[in-house]
């Protein structure tokens, strides 16, 4: 991922203003209470991903960053992360990058109750090859898998790192997956389902891409890369979090470093023969949001992420307009999100701004991390 050095004092303070003439979302909290139940702790590996199929199985990832990874996807049964769906193909294996998950950072369940795990090929970050990055389906009616797409150099080189996917499957003869791509030149990643063709879109376009005035306060202090022993430098990660609006047309998607929200028409996103030219025509600016890792969507046309630097999770309603559904001292840097048939969000707060990446050297995590869950009146967004 792209780095810049980080300047002065100066610079510091413009870079986490923002820009002129855009207000922060004015949030509804009217005297709540912190709004959310926690659903499951976590000791050991730090999550990233959390969905919930359609009969309440709840399904999560720990992505292979450097903590003691023994499985990378699991469910939760009984409070217990258990790998899945079993322990062999959730055994990082570098001689055999397609047979098993090397790091996974998101799991979504698709409308036809289908799990499918978004593998980056990444641990550590380092560069991927071939067979490492890839999209798996696993059957929820027989725990098996059934689909595996692995992705060309070309569409995602070693620098890429797949980040997070949603599906309409009423596209194409078995639908099609668009996948965040937070590596390299920042873009979308196109899928069809059915041939397992896959094509980069918005590639390195500003929509995708770190906003390079952009700073964060997290925890009370600008938020940096801090290498122990090395200089500070900005944090810069491109497209991150996504979302498909409720009728299908377009999608929602945002850089992680940016306070900015934007979508693009899917009708074009998903036509391999339209130019970047036509994608980039469909962008749509919609304003000032907070900083968000993941987004959501639900049935009512609204959309939900976490504000990093305010530990908040928010909904934003089809007018624009924002509310806050959760605040509170544990909800540290929200990831990943899922709208449920039972009508809640869940999401995971991971303390990812707390690594030790990011302060010298010093790891100041503090476990458990968090699986929440918020009531929404709503359910998921189910495109068949």
């Amino acid at each position: 991922m792209k780095r810049r050095t980080f300047l002065t004092a100066t610079t510091v303070a413009a870079a986490s203003m923002p820009a002129a003439g855009l207000a922060a979302p004015a949030y509804a909290t009217a005297g709540r209470d912190p709004g959310y139940e926690v659903v499951a702790r976590f000791r050991d590996a730090m999550p990233t991903g959390v969905t919930v199929s359609r009969h309440g199985r709840i399904f999560v990832n720990f992505p292979r960053w450097g903590d003691d990874v023994p499985f990378t996807v699991a469910e939760l049964r009984g409070g217990k992360a258990v790998a899945f769906p079993d322990a062999e193909v959730n055994r990082q294996d570098a001689d055999d990058l397609a047979g098993h998950f090397q790091s996974v950072q998101s799991v979504v369940v698709d409308s036809l109750d289908r799990l499918w795990i978004l593998d980056t090929g990444s641990p550590l970050f380092a560069a991927s090859s071939y067979g490492g990055p890839k999209l798996v389906a696993v059957d929820l009616r027989t725990n098996r898998i059934v689909r595996k797409i692995l992705f060309p150099s070309d569409v995602v080189p070693s620098d890429s790192y797949p980040n997070d996917v949603r599906f309409d499957l009423r596209r194409g003869a078995a639908g099609t997956a668009f996948i965040t791509d937070s590596g390299g030149r920042n873009g979308i990643v196109v899928v069809d389902l059915a041939t397992g063709r896959s094509w980069r879109r918005l590639a390195g376009h500003a929509s995708t891409s770190a906003d390079e005035n952009f700073l964060p306060v997290i925890d009370g202090e600008p938020f940096m890369n801090r290498p122990a022993g090395g200089t500070p430098t900005y944090y810069e990660v491109g497209s991150d979090g996504i979302a498909i609006g409720a009728d299908g047309k377009r999608l929602y998607y945002c850089p992680l470093s940016s306070r900015r929200l934007h979508s693009v028409s899917l009708d074009v996103l998903a036509d391999p023969d339209a130019t970047e030219a036509d994608v980039a025509a469909t962008v749509v600016d919609l304003g000032h949001k907070p900083m968000a890792d993941g987004l959501e969507s639900d049935d009512k046309g609204r959309l939900y992420g976490g504000d990093l630097e305010h530990d908040a999770l928010w909904r934003r309603n089809p007018d624009g307009t924002y509310d806050t559904l959760a605040q509170g001292p544990e909800l540290v840097w929200i990831d990943t999100l899922s709208v449920a048939g039972d009508g809640h969000v869940y999401a995971i707060a991971n303390q990812l701004n707390r690594q030790a990446d990011y302060h010298e050297g010093q790891d100041l995590r503090r476990k458990p991390y968090l699986l929440v869950r918020v009531p929404v009146d709503a359910g998921p967004v189910r495109l068949r």
